[in-house]
């Protein structure tokens, strides 16, 4: 199995990359949007600001690669933290005069700042966390008991148009989205390559559901 790890300049490429490799599989770190088509299924990573990432796809061609492989060939694709946040319509990080950045519309739905979801914590919110599974029919989170802890660094969070696409919750104060899936569409507000055991089985569960 073939893991394009999208390399567009932010992320914890390595982490993953060894991650997979532990698990069988075989990384690609992918620098170039037309080499897209050589993996089997994709991974997209994200650290710090949704504006700046989504500035960084848009210049380098990632974003309409990316909507032809993932939305016209169905192409599997794994979303980690700012990358999950991507998957959605839109996001307020790094808004000017109140006009939302545009994301690659995979997930309908939109990330806000912690604080308009009425939390009152330290932002950002980092650290171990435990999740709730919305559904039990989802590989991804196969095997996953509820409560298991899996590590969060984050400032905002995704709020899905339609529930049925969250997989599962957190809870840092109020409810924030821990993971989604929409067909073939995946993501995840924490970071698996740094969530020790648990991290590593969701990744698994990835590459045997891209497997099927």
């Amino acid at each position: 199995m073939k893991v394009g790890i999208i390399d567009y300049g932010v992320g914890n490429l390595g982490s993953i990359a060894r991650t997979l490799e532990v698990l069988g599989a075989s990384p690609l770190l992918i620098n170039k949007a037309f080499e897209i088509d050589s993996a089997d299924c994709l991974i997209l990573p994200g650290v710090g600001n949704f504006s700046d990432c989504k500035k960084l796809l848009d210049k380098s061609g990632w974003t309409s690669a990316l909507h032809e492989r993932v939305l016209g060939y169905e192409q599997p694709i794994l979303g980690i933290c700012v990358g999950m946040q991507l998957l959605a319509d839109s996001s307020t990080e790094g808004a000017i005069d109140n006009q939302c950045i545009q994301g690659l519309g995979f997930i309908p739905g939109e990330v806000r700042h912690l604080s308009s979801f009425g939390c009152t914590l330290r932002v950002p919110h980092i650290g171990w966390n435990g999740i709730a599974r919305t559904t039990s029919d989802d590989h991804l989170l196969n095997a996953i008991p509820n409560g298991t802890d899996f590590y969060f660094v984050h400032s905002y969070a995704f709020e899905p148009l339609e529930s049925i696409d969250i997989v599962a919750i957190t809870n840092y104060e109020v409810p924030i989205t821990a993971a989604v899936r929409r067909n073939h569409i995946w993501g995840t507000q924490f970071h698996p390559e740094k969530s020790s055991k648990a991290g590593f089985r969701v990744l698994r569960n990835y590459i045997e559901e891209c497997s099927c």
